[in-house]
């Protein structure tokens, strides 16, 4: 059996965690398959009022990470596209908005732009690539295929692709954060210590035919991967950190992580072109609060 909605001895946040206050709100400057700008709010109740470091191996758009406003962070993904534009947002804002500035909203100019090899570009063009690509594809979907080549095709709506001020405030927000490409086992056995924060936000355990979506790169997260996830969310534990981790209400996780307080989270899923399949369950697991 699982436990759900059980007492759990935390705080929420009562004031601001870093550099900027709390009132003010940083917005992604990417929409990612699987983001949890919808589940802040209960994703908040479990964030500890003091911790040393705020570390998320599964960075993909970041919500949670811009929400926080934590002193000392790492942020990694093995998703190279992803890692070196948060680098250039970071390093060279202006660059990428100037790129981006010369980009065109049309069809014939997205499959022009997707078809380039992006390894064959320099850094901040490679980043203005990947942020017009997620803002003109089909949902905001990025999704490759097994040769890496992005796939997604072309969205048709009319939103704008370019926003100066969300990517000068992102910009600044990650002046001071570690950014890392690598694997999430890697980066946590670096670098997470006793009194850190850690958000785990993996690739969901598959819940129906389609639910592949977040497959970001082309390595798979099989079921192997989460049976190694739950044993690192417990070494963590054991390590002295407290541990939130997200991922599907499939009663494979549900098993894995029955001995944690887990809470069910009705939720929209914003990839399904059929808005009758848009409703799913996330769950939100929690530990090394006792």
């Amino acid at each position: 059996m699982y436990k759900v909605n059980q007492e759990v001895d935390i705080s929420t946040v009562n004031e601001s965690l870093g550099l900027f206050p709390k009132e003010v709100a940083i917005k992604p400057f990417l929409k990612w398959a699987g983001g949890k700008t919808q589940l802040l709010t209960e994703l908040h109740k479990y964030v500890p009022n003091n911790f040393n470091k705020y570390i998320e191996p599964f960075i993909g758009g970041g919500a949670m990470f811009f929400s926080l406003n934590p002193r000392e962070s790492i942020i990694a993904d093995s998703n190279e596209e992803l890692v070196i534009t948060y680098k250039q947002v970071k390093e060279a804002v202006e660059s990428i908005i100037e790129h981006l500035k010369t980009f065109e909203h049309n069809e014939d100019f997205y499959y022009n732009i997707r078809s380039i090899d992006p390894k064959e570009l320099e850094d901040s063009y490679r980043a203005a690539r990947l942020i017009y690509l997620n803002k003109t594809c089909f949902n905001g979907l990025y999704r490759v295929n097994k040769k890496g080549q992005f796939n997604v095709p072309y969205g048709k709506g009319n939103g704008s692709f370019l926003n100066e001020e969300v990517l000068r405030n992102a910009s600044e927000f990650l002046a001071d954060t570690t950014i890392i490409k690598g694997d999430y086992l890697d980066v946590l056995t670096k670098f997470a210590t006793d009194g850190d924060f850690i958000f785990l936000d993996p690739p969901y355990y598959p819940v129906g035919k389609y639910s592949d979506f977040k497959r970001y790169t082309k390595e798979l997260f099989y079921h192997k991967d989460q049976v190694q996830l739950k044993q690192e969310f417990e070494r963590l534990i054991n390590i002295g950190c407290k541990v939130i981790l997200t991922n599907s209400n499939h009663e494979v996780i549900l098993d894995l992580y029955s001995d944690y307080d887990i809470e069910i989270i009705e939720t929209r899923r914003m990839i399904s072109s059929n808005s009758k399949t848009r409703i799913g369950k996330d769950i939100i697991v929690v530990g090394g609060y006792e």
